[in-house]
């Protein structure tokens, strides 16, 4: 890939381009051509630095930032909402913003997910999941907004704290943001390819819940959790979460929570079939990048792998 580039597709990114767009778009990049990714692309942090460029932001950022005691958390939170207002109130690049749009045309979805992915974040040894923000079922309309709001939340309180107790200085931490085909899944949830409680490398876990899987991410609902010997895929447990609530699309287009009822809840939200296709999958992506591995994926027509990323947490 040459040159500054702005925006690229998942098809042009590699597992060495986490400089350009992020742990979360080298990783999609990487997968894209051997697993089902829904087709997408990446703002790359050039975009972002032009448009702090463009809004005067960088200098005002750092200076911010230097006198900011992370550890006061009056100052800290301060500090981030006023970093956030500065970002949602910038005016993006009238060239990037056509790129931005010409794109997303051509990659023809009229919902996208729109998640934010730092430079520092899904590294083996520094886990930021979950620091930076993502928005589900994205319009046209509001994509542009979308992507601002990513940007901001690399200055989130969490995120600046969490910079500073790791020891990576904010002016090297850049933002990307992943613009992808939204998955509208019937159910989702996240596989892990070693167990994370029992640090066993034998075992897989699988949390299954229905609708969004951000129902689970963010604990809205206790999911079903499977476990699985990986060398014959047999059952070492199968516990049923009371998945009582799942978010969905409705006919705006908007993320609505519903009620699911009782003998649905209490009933498992994978076949079979299902749970084996996708234990397959997480020992494919496992074996593909040799580490541990903690992905999300989701149910549609077909089961779509939404994202993947090193297990920190394994003793």
């Amino acid at each position: 890939m040459s040159g500054q580039k702005n925006i690229v597709w998942f098809e042009e990114i590699a597992k060495h381009h986490i400089p350009l767009v992020g742990g979360k778009g080298a990783n999609l990049g990487e997968m894209f051509a051997n697993f089902p990714i829904p087709n997408g692309f990446s703002i790359t942090v050039h975009a972002f630095s032009a448009f702090l460029k463009q809004n005067h932001l960088h200098d005002k950022i750092k200076d911010l930032l230097d006198k900011t005691d992370e550890n006061n958390t009056t100052q800290l939170d301060a500090a981030s909402k006023q970093i956030e207002e500065w970002i949602l109130a910038g005016k993006i690049p009238a060239e990037l913003e056509k790129e931005i749009i010409v794109h997303h045309k051509k990659l023809g979805a009229d919902f996208v997910a729109v998640r934010s992915s730092a430079t520092a974040e899904d590294l083996p040894d520094a886990s930021f999941a979950g620091q930076q923000a993502t928005f589900l079922n994205v319009k046209s309309e509001k994509l542009v907004e979308a992507v601002k709001a990513c940007w901001a939340s690399l200055y989130s309180a969490r995120a600046i704290f969490y910079r500073v107790t790791k020891g990576f200085a904010h002016e090297l931490v850049l933002i990307s943001v992943v613009v992808q085909e939204m998955v509208n899944s019937k159910k989702a949830g996240v596989l892990f390819t070693a167990n994370p409680i029992t640090n066993s490398r034998e075992e897989m876990i699988i949390e299954a819940a229905f609708g969004l899987g951000e129902t689970i991410v963010s604990g809205m609902v206790t999911p079903d959790t499977l476990i699985l010997r990986k060398n014959d895929l047999s059952v070492v447990s199968h516990n049923i979460g009371g998945k009582r609530l799942a978010l969905v699309r409705d006919e705006h287009g908007e993320n609505k929570e519903i009620e699911i009822g009782e003998e649905e809840a209490n009933s498992a939200a994978l076949t079979e079939k299902e749970w084996k296709e996708l234990a397959k999958l997480g020992l494919q992506i496992e074996k593909h990048y040799n580490q541990f591995m903690d992905i999300e994926w989701a149910i549609d027509d077909k089961i779509y792998i939404l994202q993947a990323r090193p297990i920190t947490t394994l003793k």
